[in-house]
């Protein structure tokens, strides 16, 4: 063997031994990354006024054999989980983010425990990592009856596969007795009660099959065979509503796929809202491409939103939509936290995933996928309420301060983190 190939060969062997290592710190860097962050926003945002957020409104559809509705405000939304939740007979599967301890949560963890005394079996997910300045002592509250998998924040199995266990809990899903079930963006917290505009989906009937499954998914995962939710079989095939869900563990990742599918058919429009716009080029390029084309791309973030690096993250790619075709609209009247999405008056999405990478690459993530035109026109019409609390990011854009284009180039490396 020459001198070349012994040398070519160490380096490969080189790799492979530090690959693993490389792996887990990329993985160990998200978090990091995601608390600074936050550490920077609890500094810069406190001066932020908390205004109260526009309510569009509740809307109605039916497709095939489910009821939706589709909520636009907090205090109405959770008005109706609470009531289904004191309605509950046998069971509750519920998973969310972030569970504040003030007095919308503890409304839910009143609602649960009754729930549990009269005989209703209960699963409650939620992440460990959004939930660290929450006391313990506030879900200890729960009745010991309720199963609860508090998603650890370090305490994970990174030895069998970083990417598999590093995933943060994102999904905001609520399950009643199998006949009706919420996902969206809403977390539980008396601020997203009433200065948050979000879009949570209620569906009843067949359509909540899938919503439970994601739940049992996560659950099960963490669960001996003794301990886990037990598979129910689903009451129809659903052609027209789907649920997508990201799971970590086993490196299935599909509304990223699902997105990307439904703007590379569009011909009319794509109308899109999420809080946090930071995709990865692909994403990007085929909102791009169909705006070239003729088709109507409207992408709606926050003016201002609760992450500021989160801002300035975005706006480095706002540059590139102004130059194309795309058109940013920028909420004006509080914090817009929905992620939804229509395309053609005929496709529609609901859920918890946002346009970055932490949501369609990593983390545990739920989308309802709705096929049917009645739907959409309700969806265009919740768009079109909120596009009134707009500004149209204009070509003057361009000229912003060179300060300003000097940070979010400073930024870009962040991006594959957020």
């Amino acid at each position: 063997m020459g001198s070349a190939s012994r040398s070519l060969r160490h380096g490969i062997d080189r790799l492979r031994s530090i690959a693993p290592w490389a792996v887990a710190g990329a993985a160990c860097a998200v978090p990091l990354t995601v608390g600074a962050s936050m550490a920077i926003d609890l500094l810069q945002k406190r001066d932020r006024e908390q205004r109260e957020a526009p309510r569009p409104g509740t809307f109605h559809a039916d497709v095939e054999d489910s009821q939706l509705g589709i909520f636009t405000d907090g205090e109405t939304l959770y008005e109706d989980m609470l009531d289904e939740i004191d309605s509950a007979a046998d069971t509750i599967q519920m998973e969310t983010f972030i569970w504040k301890n003030d007095e919308m949560g503890q409304k839910f963890i009143d609602s649960f425990n009754a729930a549990a005394e009269r005989g209703v079996t209960i699963h409650l997910i939620y992440d460990g990592f959004a939930n660290l300045s929450i006391p313990r002592s506030f879900y200890e509250q729960l009745s010991p009856r309720i199963k609860v998998l508090r998603l650890p924040t370090v305490a994970r199995k990174f030895w069998k596969g970083p990417l598999r266990y590093s995933g943060l809990n994102h999904s905001k899903i609520l399950v009643i007795d199998n006949r009706v079930a919420y996902v969206g963006g809403f977390n539980i917290g008396s601020l997203y009660a009433r200065h948050w505009r979000d879009t949570h989906l209620k569906a009843a009937g067949p359509g909540t099959w899938g919503l439970r499954q994601a739940i049992s998914q996560v659950w099960n995962q963490y669960h001996d065979s003794d301990e886990q939710i037990p598979w129910v079989a689903p009451t129809a095939w659903e052609s027209k509503l789907r649920v997508s869900a990201n799971q970590p563990v086993q490196l299935i990742y599909p509304i990223r796929s699902m997105y990307i599918n439904a703007f590379e058919r569009a011909q009319e429009r794509i109308w899109l809202t999420t809080p946090y716009f930071i995709p990865d080029q692909q994403l990007l390029s085929a909102l791009i491409a169909a705006a070239e084309r003729g088709v109507d791309v409207r992408v709606m973030v926050p003016q201002e939103s609760n992450h500021i690096l989160g801002d300035y993250l975005s706006q480095g790619f706002f540059e590139q939509m102004v130059r194309s075709k795309v058109t940013v609209l920028l909420y004006a009247a509080s914090m817009i936290h929905a992620k939804i999405a229509t395309v053609d008056g005929i496709w529609s999405t609901v859920g918890t995933a946002n346009i970055d990478r932490l949501s369609l690459t990593f983390n545990y993530e739920t989308n309802v996928e709705v096929i049917d035109d009645n739907f959409a026109a309700e969806m265009e019409k919740v768009f079109l309420k909120d596009a009134e609390h707009c500004e149209i990011l204009g070509p003057d854009w361009l000229d912003r301060h060179a300060l300003t284009q000097a940070a979010e180039w400073v930024l870009k490396p962040m991006r594959p983190f957020l």
